[in-house]
């Protein structure tokens, strides 16, 4: 994809009412042993808004559907390779909340299916604390400050980050 325009992706940042955040377990197909958490989200499809993808991509992945979809919270470019091939991406992050539980779909693509372990709510003191891989890589911190004051203003440009 390194010779396309970036993908664009919109991606949730999604909190119960415990203010615990949805996170996926992924890993790189040809090395499981490889892995990290992220966010639910993905690509836009052809006349989709981001807030569309937001909600699309969320019910596809975790089954939830019932949430307050709130404001864009931060937009990040990045750029890394996955599955023998290099991604461009430019990312939206929603807030969202939910009382719905998330359950792994098991994917709604082949590639999801290849390279997705599950689901795991995550605790602010948990993303501090752990030394698994997390993207955003700075997402705990984004997250305590979310929780402490609020939505931004306007959303926040995350640093871009290369792999």
């Amino acid at each position: 994809m390194c010779d396309e325009s970036p993908r664009k992706a919109s991606r949730v940042v999604l909190l119960d009412p415990d203010d615990r955040v949805l996170l996926m377990h992924g890993f790189e197909p040809e090395d499981p042993s490889n892995t990290w958490w992220f966010t639910p989200g993905g690509g836009l499809e052809a006349g989709e808004s981001w807030e569309q993808a937001a909600r699309r991509e969320l019910a596809e992945e975790t089954g939830v559907t019932e949430i307050e979809l709130g404001p864009l919270l931060w937009r990040r470019a990045c750029s890394f390779p996955f599955d023998g091939r290099h991604w461009d991406q430019d990312e939206c992050y929603y807030l969202a909340r939910t009382r719905q539980p998330a359950v792994w779909t098991g994917g709604e693509t082949e590639l999801e299916r290849r390279s997705v372990t599950g689901l795991r709510w995550w605790t602010c003191e948990e993303l501090l604390a752990t030394r698994e891989t997390v993207y955003p890589t700075k997402l705990a911190g984004l997250l305590r400050t979310l929780l402490d004051e609020g939505p931004p203003r306007t959303p926040v440009l995350l640093e871009t980050e290369r792999a």
